[in-house]
């Protein structure tokens, strides 16, 4: 292991560690980007080097892992400088456990990137959800305790099942002579040897575990109230990086039924959720009166595009790892501004958010900004991946695919923008703005600096993001 490798996972736990023990609450904050800068540091360090995984290693990156740790540590350092001002303005809540559990996260994702062997992301996975809970807590509230065990009670039906799908996965590797294979490699090398039964098996437990997790439908309902209930900060984190550590071990179940054969099995899967997922999302967000539980149906609809792209396979594949990073950093830029309106306010309901524009006019800007680009809309770059999904979709000759995805498309750019445009436009309440609630330059550059640069990521994708992009992608190529 590289010791760039060792400190993307070992310098945030010791962050952590530091934040428990550290007695200053109001300096401990700062612990957050400390770290994540550092991480960050590591992460291009990690991504200039050779992508190549060494054979049979526990712990080495590969293109996949490198996407997940690069957006995740993009997401951990806009949020965590973020963080500084968030936690400051919320003095009459102790930060050590929300900055700790903050930190653990990023190392857990940290390992879930980087892991070779399918029990060791599985118990990272569970790390990222245990680290998630208490963030979730944070405002310790009838509604926030409701959320949080709703999420950890699913979320502990979902890595359970996804560890008994990991078992059906080494039974399918097991020899005659006894032994069990969960090393990526050993597995990818067995491939059309490995037991059909108990890999289709695998994959249906491993899809609805960790398609748990990502929130795909019908396994989203711990969604809506998580999302809703966590402050800006950990929803960024929750719908960016938690879901694509899950997204991630979906991806490797995926690239072992590659090995075997067995793709045409998993894609008719895929597809299934996908579409379920975004008729989901299109029936709920029209109807959506919270705009916090609205970014939680935002986020089951782009589970849904990821795992369309993968079922529909060839160019889709490209499609999906590109909406994987476009929908990371629209999350964060919808997160970050939402709490910022959420708390000039003091209200989610859409009956009562209104006329942002006038009383915290960047926040709402950037919010509409992002409402726009999230459906898909040109020039941002969720509408180059949306489109690069449609058009695979047609060259598959999936056409009723196709036709789906842009029907739920639509309906669900008609639920978002018209929220986003209630809560923009017309006077606010006539109550007085709740005092320490406005824009400052701190709670709105960092999702600025998202919201550039998904625009640029619909201008123009650089040539080394592409270049990475189809790393990943040739890792999953199958018949389209």
């Amino acid at each position: 292991m590289s010791i760039e490798l060792f400190g993307v996972i070992v310098v945030p736990f010791l962050a952590a560690l530091a934040a428990l023990a550290w007695p200053d609450g109001e300096r401990r904050p700062w612990l957050l980007p400390a770290a994540a800068a550092v991480h960050s540091l590591l992460t291009v360090r990690l991504a200039l080097a050779s992508s190549v995984p060494a054979p049979g290693a526990w712990l080495s990156l590969d293109a996949l892992g490198l996407l997940l740790l690069g957006l995740s540590s993009v997401l951990f350092l806009g949020c965590s400088f973020y963080g500084v001002e968030y936690l400051r303005r919320r003095r009459d809540r102790d930060n050590r456990l929300f900055t700790a559990c903050y930190l653990l996260m990023l190392s857990a994702s940290s390992v879930v990137a980087a892991s070779r062997h399918l029990g060791l992301m599985w118990v990272a996975m569970e790390a990222t959800t245990l680290s998630a809970a208490p963030l979730i807590y944070f405002k310790r509230t009838d509604r926030s305790l409701e959320a949080t065990w709703k999420y950890l009670i699913m979320g502990g039906v979902g890595i359970g099942l996804a560890l008994l799908g990991t078992f059906f996965l080494a039974l399918a590797a097991a020899g005659p002579e006894g032994g069990f294979v969960l090393q990526l490699d050993g597995l990818l090398t067995l491939g059309p040897r490995l037991a059909t039964a108990w890999l289709k098996g695998a994959f249906i437990l491993v899809l609805v575990g960790y398609g748990l997790k990502m929130g795909l439908a019908p396994l989203h309902s711990w969604k809506p109230d998580a999302y809703g209930e966590a402050p800006g900060m950990a929803g960024a984190a929750l719908a960016g990086v938690v879901t694509g550590c899950s997204f991630l071990g979906l991806l490797r179940f995926y690239q072992v039924c590659l090995a075997a054969g067995q793709l045409d099995f998993a894609k008719d899967l895929l597809v299934f959720m996908g579409l379920l997922s975004l008729a989901t999302a299109a029936v709920f967000m029209v109807s959506q009166k919270d705009f916090k539980r609205l970014l939680a149906y935002s986020s089951v609809e782009h589970m849904g595009l990821l795992v369309l792209g993968l079922g529909v396979g060839g160019g889709g594949v490209f499609a999906a790892l590109l909406h994987f990073v476009n929908n990371g950093l629209g999350k964060g830029l919808l997160f970050l501004t939402a709490g910022n309106i959420h708390r000039a306010y003091g209200d989610k309901t859409l009956g009562r958010v209104h006329g942002a524009l006038r009383r915290v006019p960047v926040s709402a800007a950037l919010f509409l900004i992002g409402a726009f680009a999230i459906t898909g809309s040109p020039p941002f770059g969720l509408f180059l991946s949306e489109f690069l999904l449609l058009k695979s979709s047609v060259s598959a000759g999936r056409w009723g695919v196709a036709l789906s995805i842009a029907v739920f498309l639509a309906v669900i750019f008609v639920g978002m923008a018209g929220a986003a445009l209630s809560m923009a436009q017309g006077e606010p309440p006539a109550e007085p703005l709740r005092p320490g609630h406005r824009d400052t330059w701190t709670s709105t550059v960092v999702p600025g600096a998202f919201a550039l640069a998904l625009l640029i990521l619909g201008l123009h994708v650089p040539a080394w993001l592409t270049a990475r992009l189809a790393s990943a992608a040739a890792l999953l190529a199958g018949a389209p």
